[in-house]
């Protein structure tokens, strides 16, 4: 067992003063700094500085690995630019892939104190580096395909990647499910793996109206997306409408993605079915895709996205252009929700015990140290400066090891 202290710890959404925590690879007891001291005398006492903070260690929900060898190859600016690219050089990007390139994402996401993400694979490319990380990983399978004469493979190859996950799994790699969006995937398709996911418990997360040309499709078999089906996949109208998927998803507790183009009625659908959105911000405004309106969202969650539409896998960098984004919210209100967004909201909303500072979590923490001028210690501001003034977290913990 072993002591941690600081001057501020968030816990359950909150900063809290002159306390300690008592951990091993667990968390034991979170307790004022004088009574945890005069209940453990003899134990080993890890204190950081005055204007540090422990915070649980953050998770990033949504990142795609397969693409990290992407530096310029693909078309940023444009959504559908974009699209046309990664059909283009994916396979080239994947074959590039290796387990250094992986390994120094995940680095990205540790520096910046992450030490939960989610990894939405394709392929099964990064299956090996993401169980071998340090980091917890919530590994999404992800299912693809539109075509009515490929469903049966699909679903075969599909199964046989989420059996090898779930054989290597343990409480660091959390096998789970990946539906890519309502215009890549068949109603079939979607109607037995969202059955897997059922029967199985399992967490599942979807794309979902990430860009307008994706919405004028769905709606009308219309737009930029006609040209692209027409010519990739031959086909005039899309699989499924926006109310079908949606529906889809109404018993199973799902992170929907994006959502840029998403209105208020779809929000609340997926509010009412206890569905939370990852917000991918920085993503979003190198597509062009628009910005979410989190006003109409419940439970809000942050993503990078992966190296195929950003520059960084630093949560860190997300939350700030997520500060700026959203204008119309006072700065130190927003920066509270995002601090939120990345432990306690997307504990709540992956049900994994991470994400909050607690007896019996595990003991994940990101230690990060503020400005020593710092003369505003309101909950709000301890929140905007972490996102504004820290560029790396300080130590990083994953059940109680130092990494």
């Amino acid at each position: 067992m072993k002591i941690i202290s600081a001057k501020y710890i968030f816990k359950d959404g909150e900063y809290i003063n002159n306390s300690a925590i008592v951990f091993d690879d667990s968390i034991i007891e979170v307790d004022t700094l004088d009574n945890i001291k005069m209940k453990y005398p003899n134990i080993e006492h890890i204190e950081y500085s005055k204007n540090s903070i422990i915070y649980p260690g953050f998770i990033n929900l949504h990142t795609h690995l397969e693409f990290s060898a992407n530096r310029a190859k693909l078309k940023l600016g444009n959504f559908i630019e974009w699209l046309y690219s990664v059909f283009e050089y994916r396979d080239e990007l994947v074959a590039k892939l290796d387990e250094q390139t992986i390994d120094s994402a995940i680095e990205q996401m540790k520096s910046s104190g992450v030490t939960t993400f989610g990894a939405i694979s394709s392929f099964g490319a990064d299956m090996r580096a993401c169980r071998e990380s340090k980091l917890r990983v919530i590994y999404f399978n992800e299912v693809i395909g539109s075509s009515a004469a490929m469903v049966d493979a699909l679903f075969q190859d599909f199964k046989l990647r989420l059996d090898e996950s779930k054989s290597i799994s343990d409480d660091r790699f959390y096998p789970a499910i990946a539906i890519h969006s309502p215009y890549s995937v068949h109603p079939f398709l979607l109607r037995e793996v969202l059955n897997i996911a059922k029967k199985e418990a399992m967490l599942v997360t979807a794309h979902f109206l990430e860009s307008k040309e994706e919405r004028e499709w769905l709606e009308g078999a219309s737009g930029a997306f006609k040209e692209l089906f027409k010519k990739f996949f031959n086909v005039d109208t899309p699989v499924t409408s926006i109310d079908e998927f949606l529906d889809a998803f109404k018993d199973i507790k799902t992170l929907f993605t994006h959502c840029t183009q998403a209105d208020k009625k779809e929000l609340d659908i997926i509010n009412q079915n206890r569905g939370s959105v990852i917000h991918c911000p920085r993503s979003n405004r190198l597509l062009n895709c628009g910005v979410l309106d989190i006003s109409n969202v419940n439970s809000l969650l942050l993503g990078t996205d992966g190296l195929s539409s950003n520059y960084s896998l630093s949560i860190l960098d997300e939350l700030k252009s997520a500060l700026f984004m959203h204008t119309k919210y006072p700065p130190k209100e927003l920066a509270l929700n995002l601090i939120k967004s990345v432990t306690i909201n997307a504990a709540n909303a992956t049900n994994l015990n991470v994400g909050n500072i607690k007896q019996g979590a595990f003991a994940d923490f990101a230690i990060f140290e503020l400005p020593d001028d710092l003369s505003d210690e309101s909950s709000g501001s301890l929140a905007l400066n972490t996102i504004i003034e820290c560029r790396s977290a300080k130590e990083v913990y994953i059940a109680g090891e130092k990494i």
